[in-house]
């Protein structure tokens, strides 16, 4: 081989390289935790995607029959709370909070690795897995304990138009402010508790960004505050605006402080370029409410906020299943609690 040639090929793996790098962070949420604002605990949530996920709201009552939907020796349950939720593609639960005031956040990624399925261990699906942690779970001190101390596995799968494998971490929150992510590398969780943890973006894994944010301005270093979509850049913006916060003086104030800081790590549409045709647009975002369990939604399609009140709804065991149409019905504003309706349960993605 030529140096000519030679250089031609280091480049073009170089570009391959980078290219691969961009294509695994094409898929790109945010999760802001605001715990000490001594008005309310408010979480905020952008969910970023390549293609319209076709999200609508679900209220689940307390006293479903569960099934993971990971084949053999799958986890079966029977929910303990009722819980409003956020979906994909009506095959899996993307975001929600219970009725006790415990949100879920789970993010895209690409290093997890939940490990060669045992089926000695007991097995959930990756689509229903969040859906596990609200229907089982009061805090997040509990929900830690059940991860340390319960074995379990998750089953991962096909997500999207592209088929590709579903890879996340979770972040968790309840309404005293405490806090988890949960990453699972090499086939093990690592957990990461405590009320400190505020910020979750996507790749590198949390102790990766967490290094890489002491680089900057606020947090010890010299560099000045990045400004691209990559996940590393909006990890150190998001925890910047969040520690830049006023102290608010009511609840508007604290979902609407929150909220301006999910919109400013978001990401817009056509963001052109060459070397990521998958590349992410904030498809929606939300600001939940622990304290008052009120979960508010933003659709980047749609010039209106909607909430709804957890204490609106009918969430006791025996009680429907409801549904909020959010992709035929994109005009809702305001309060919507009383606006869903009844609706045959989705299912939940299985293990083919």
């Amino acid at each position: 081989m030529t140096d000519f040639n030679k250089q031609i090929w280091l480049g073009g793996v170089a570009t391959l390289v980078l290219l691969l790098s961009f294509i695994d962070q094409a898929y790109t949420c945010s999760r802001v935790l605001w715990n000490d604002n001594q008005q309310a605990v408010v979480v905020g949530r952008s969910m970023d995607w390549f293609e319209d996920m076709k999200s609508n709201l679900w209220a689940f009552p307390r006293g479903m029959l569960r099934d993971g939907g990971a084949g053999k020796n799958s986890l079966k349950w029977t929910s303990k709370y009722g819980s409003l939720v956020a979906t994909g593609y009506e095959m899996i639960t993307v975001d929600g909070i219970n009725e006790k005031g415990f949100a879920v956040n789970p993010l895209w990624l690409a290093e997890s690795d939940y490990g060669k399925r045992d089926e000695s261990i007991p097995g959930i699906s990756f689509s229903i897995a969040t859906q596990y942690f609200l229907d089982n779970f009061a805090t997040v001190a509990e929900a830690v304990r059940f991860i340390e101390t319960e074995p379990f596995q998750i089953v991962t799968g096909p997500m999207g138009s592209t088929n590709r494998q579903a890879a996340g971490h979770v972040a968790l929150a309840d309404l005293t402010g405490d806090s988890a992510v949960v990453e699972w590398i090499d086939g093990k969780p690592i957990i990461y508790h405590s009320r400190k943890y505020t910020v979750m973006t996507n790749s590198p894994p949390i102790n990766k960004q967490l290094a890489n944010l002491k680089q900057y301005k606020a947090f010890g270093g010299t560099k000045e505050l990045p400004g691209s979509e990559q996940s590393a850049d909006r990890f150190v913006r998001a925890a910047r605006y969040l520690e830049s916060l006023p102290e608010p003086a009511n609840k508007r104030e604290t979902i609407a402080y929150l909220m301006s800081v999910m919109r400013n790590i978001s990401a817009p549409f056509g963001v052109a370029d060459s070397l990521r045709p998958n590349i992410s647009t904030t498809r929606w975002r939300i600001v939940a409410d622990l304290t008052n369990k009120v979960y508010y939604f933003e659709s980047t399609t749609s010039p209106n906020v909607i909430w709804v009140s957890l204490d609106k709804l009918s969430l006791r065991d025996g009680n429907p299943i409801l549904m909020l149409d959010l992709v035929n019905d994109s005009d809702r504003t305001g309060d919507v609690s009383g606006q869903f309706r009844e609706s045959t349960p989705f299912d939940f993605k299985k293990k083919k």
